[in-house]
């Protein structure tokens, strides 16, 4: 947008120093020659950059760009004593919610049982330093409960228990796929968010190695801007190229 990048221009060039109100919305609409709805927009994409924050009654203020902001740093480290599964501990908001639902989309792709029927754990976890909030969902495909009845009986177990009745009989392998997209209007909500900006979306995979089959999809959502995801990558051996036989004369 424009006006959006004209004022980003002009607080990187120093016209505008940490602390300082940007124009109101009706002297932008004089200075530029547009609508509000415009300056709306462009204030949201300021706001998405990082560049202002904006509060009520007081209007668009620069933010000091050498300030860092308030990070919810969320450790997915998994580790494996023996039969003995760890995952760090996080703050739950609220009790993890089950309900069932059709696999669609990434998930179902991911999971390779699109359209099939599975259980969905919702959790929502908060940072007690900084009151960020960020979605967790766990999806059990009821052909996975099926073969583990342990997760059909307890969707909602502790992941570590989750993790511990997967592997029985199983060698287990996690991979890890991160994208990012807009919040929706409901999202917005659930995680109180302020900025416009997009969410990181991670859909973490476990699945049987030796029938390199998909068991469940844990999907964590945080506001991209703000949240830290760490997780302990162990090395796997790359599998050997396959050797194409020459060509006979």
């Amino acid at each position: 947008m424009h006006v959006a990048r004209k004022l980003a221009e002009e607080i990187k060039e120093g016209k505008y120093q940490p602390g300082d109100l940007l124009p109101s919305e009706n002297a932008m609409v004089q200075m530029y020659g547009i609508a509000k709805a415009t300056v709306r927009s462009a204030i949201a994409e300021l706001r998405g950059m990082g560049l202002i924050e904006v509060r009520q009654g007081k209007g668009a203020t620069v933010l000091d760009r050498n300030r860092s902001r308030a990070t919810y740093r969320v450790d997915r480290s998994v580790y494996r004593s023996g039969k003995t599964w760890q995952l760090p501990d996080l703050t739950e908001a609220e009790a993890p919610a089950v309900s069932r639902t059709t696999l669609t989309g990434d998930m179902g792709d991911l999971l390779r049982q699109r359209d099939q029927d599975a259980f969905s754990v919702d959790r929502t976890f908060r940072d007690p330093q900084t009151a960020a909030r960020v979605a967790h969902r766990t999806i059990i495909p009821l052909a996975t409960a099926a073969e583990v009845p342990a997760l059909a009986q307890a969707p909602d177990a502790p992941l570590a228990e989750v993790y511990a009745h997967l592997a029985e009989g199983r060698t287990l392998t996690i991979t890890e796929h991160i994208t990012a997209r807009l919040p929706y209007p409901d999202e917005r909500a659930s995680l109180a968010l302020t900025d416009p900006g997009p969410l990181m979306v991670t859909y973490r995979i476990i699945s049987d190695a030796d029938t390199d089959c998909p068991l469940i999809c844990e999907e964590l959502r945080a506001p991209a801007a703000s949240t830290r995801v760490t997780f302990h990558l162990a090395p796997t051996r790359r599998p050997a190229a396959k050797k194409t036989p020459p060509k006979s004369a």
